[in-house]
């Protein structure tokens, strides 16, 4: 038999994909909130996408209290850098959605489109992340992190207190993740 090609669908997943089979026991309303979800987190990575690149091009947007606009006007005040890896090792890194660090104080923002509440350990892990890759002791420098949701800014002034410990979780269980890697292999 030939099969049919459909080489502009691969590397893609359907919604209702075969590998992601839990739908076929879903009912209709738990299908159309799931699909809702599905759609929103979408919508949320090319939001993401269009604020990096306002913030790359110094385009500020209307100011307004509304979550985007104050993110986006933000980072391009602080000259903040947006989607920046933070890289530890392959088992530890991420993506800061906007950095900035000038004069001994690292500035982290996290731009949230969903609904369910952010938690400031997400910028605590990336500003762990950041004094792991660059050498930096979070004793020695001021850290300010902000979550952008529902037309709001959270703060949160973050101490060594915060910060050493997650540094030292990362690098304990990077060794750990490295010894069974090497026990595998």
């Amino acid at each position: 038999m030939i099969f049919n090609r459909h080489d502009k669908l691969e590397g893609l997943h359907a919604f209702l994909s075969a590998s992601n089979y839990h739908w076929i026991n879903y009912s209709e309303e738990k299908v159309e909130e799931t699909y809702s979800k599905w759609r929103a987190a979408q919508k949320g990575t090319k939001l993401h996408a269009f604020a990096a690149d306002c913030i790359r091009l110094g385009q500020k947007l209307p100011r307004s209290k509304q979550t985007l606009n104050m993110y986006v006007n933000d980072a391009i005040g602080f000259k903040m850098t947006p989607e920046q890896i933070l890289y530890y090792s392959p088992n530890c890194f991420g993506t800061a959605d906007a950095i900035i660090f000038r004069n001994d104080f690292l500035r982290i923002h996290d731009l949230k489109t969903g609904e369910t509440p952010a938690k400031m350990e997400q910028l605590m892990i990336y500003a762990a992340l950041f004094c792991l890759e660059y050498g930096i002791k979070p004793s020695e420098i001021g850290m300010e992190l902000r979550i952008y949701q529902n037309d709001e800014v959270l703060c949160h002034n973050a101490t060594v207190e915060d910060i050493f410990p997650i540094m030292d979780r990362i690098v304990t269980f990077d060794k750990i993740i490295n010894r069974m890697r090497e026990q595998e292999g």
